[in-house]
């Protein structure tokens, strides 16, 4: 009876059981008994059944879509975390739908209004406009990876000790001044502790520093801008004293490392970069970059791991939720490259 258009009724058929027991085993295997999910699972690969995809969304509601938001692809970041979660389709069998919101809070609203219609089973957030209070309104599983995270669960890095590995470092390559590149980051964003782990270093070592926090734009043109005119006022301001600079992303440590390239026609003695992330270009640039590495690759794989629990258990006759948002901190590995040794 080998046929690609096999239906429950063959199924039934073939193995005794009635449509509804066939229907349960896809929708809700675990009201089986194992020795009948194994006789039905046979009964599939005699049969070459082919599963029709659409059918089984139409009969069970579960779309096997997950939602993703990020604020934007040009920042190197984003783009390797959406590439690690994306290669979690070999793993769990979940498909994306992924939106871009440009930091526009009403854009991602109407975004996540539009994840919702598809009827996706759960959402991971990269974008800090939206509140967490909000997003946990929606009553789905949802994931947050750095930003503020009070009613949602979250993965993020251990970022003040990333900032002062990043102030450490620069310390060690004895730098006369510290300086620190950032947006003016609210405390209950979790990268804020990059600033206050940066702002400790210094204090600790009685070392002399700056902080630059400042809105650097929604683009890569508007934040080449803003890193250029401070790369100006550094050098200007700085001269003749070595200058540690610890940029919040490697993107930012990427467009300052080509600026002073093409100022000085090197990367003059006189400057340490660090940066944050340890995404592709800090590896790829023309002088490979130091970084705080976030370690992405295991911060997606835990967002993935905590959101499929969650989606797994509702999927249950009786869901045990969690009582309330699981919150995983993975700690960051310094990695120094040529922009941060003795020449």
């Amino acid at each position: 009876m080998k046929s690609n258009k096999v239906t429950f009724a063959d199924i039934a058929k073939y193995t005794h059981f009635s449509k509804t027991t066939i229907s349960r085993y896809f929708n809700n295997p675990d009201s089986l008994t194992l020795e009948n999910q194994q006789i039905i699972a046979q009964a599939l690969e005699d049969l070459d059944y082919k599963e029709n995809k659409v059918g089984r969304i139409l009969a069970s509601g579960k779309t096997e879509f997950v939602g993703i938001i990020v604020p934007n692809l040009y920042l190197h970041y984003y783009s390797e975390m959406l590439n690690q979660i994306l290669s979690s389709y070999e793993t769990y069998g979940y498909k994306f739908l992924v939106f871009a919101g440009n930091s526009n809070e009403e854009t991602e609203r109407r975004y996540i209004r539009e994840l919702l219609a598809y009827n996706i089973e759960g959402m991971i957030v990269l974008s800090h406009t939206i509140p967490s209070a909000e997003l946990a309104s929606y009553h789905i599983p949802i994931v947050t990876i750095e930003r503020e995270d009070q009613y949602t669960c979250s993965v993020n890095t251990d970022n003040y000790m990333g900032g002062v590995q990043a102030a450490s470092l620069l310390y060690k390559n004895h730098c006369d001044v510290l300086i620190h590149i950032n947006v003016d980051v609210p405390p209950q964003v979790p990268a804020y502790g990059r600033i206050q782990g940066f702002l400790d270093l210094c204090a600790e070592h009685y070392v002399p520093h700056e902080l630059l926090l400042e809105d650097l734009g929604n683009s890569y043109q508007e934040n080449k801008a803003a890193i250029q005119r401070l790369a100006r006022y550094l050098d200007e301001k700085y001269a003749g004293m070595r200058k540690g600079i610890f940029l919040a992303n490697d993107t930012y440590a990427n467009i300052l490392l080509n600026f002073l390239m093409q100022l000085h026609g090197c990367l003059r003695d006189d400057y340490r970069i660090i940066g944050f992330d340890n995404s592709p270009i800090s590896s790829e640039a023309v002088i490979p970059t130091s970084t705080v590495g976030q370690q992405i690759d295991k911060i997606a794989a835990a967002a993935m791991e905590i959101l499929v629990e969650q989606m797994n258990e509702r999927k249950k006759r009786k869901p045990a939720l969690a009582k309330g948002p699981i919150h995983r901190v993975i700690t960051p590995v310094l990695i120094s490259r040529d922009t941060t040794l003795e020449q």
